[in-house]
């Protein structure tokens, strides 16, 4: 059979192939902040214009959480413990996920 020397050969340039990859890492690292009782996840997504991405912890779904508040204020305080940077409100903007993306100002 010719096919199990082809086999063989595209098995070991596999194996190959994986040894000499890097792994694979983030781009940025994220930050986690605790802000009114909650945690946030931030994460720098964009480097010209500089944007940052807010995303809260569920608490797994934990319905005896710390009291509701809101989400957008909780957001720009968390970017801004995260980054020592102020977040432009106004280019402040959140997905159907949850998550705030939001421009930096470091002035």
């Amino acid at each position: 059979m010719k096919l199990r020397p082809a086999l063989l050969a595209i098995a070991a340039l596999a194996a190959s192939a994986t040894l000499y990859t890097s792994p694979i890492s983030a781009k940025e690292e994220t930050k986690s902040v605790f802000v009114m009782s909650r945690t946030w996840a931030v994460t720098q997504v964009s480097d010209a214009p500089v944007i940052y991405r807010a995303t809260r912890d569920n608490n797994n779904l934990n319905p005896f959480g710390p009291p509701p508040r809101l989400r957008t204020i909780q957001a720009i305080a968390a970017i801004q413990q995260a980054t020592g940077c102020k977040p432009i409100v106004a280019s402040m903007y959140q997905n159907i996920s949850g998550q705030f993306f939001s421009q930096v100002s470091c002035n």
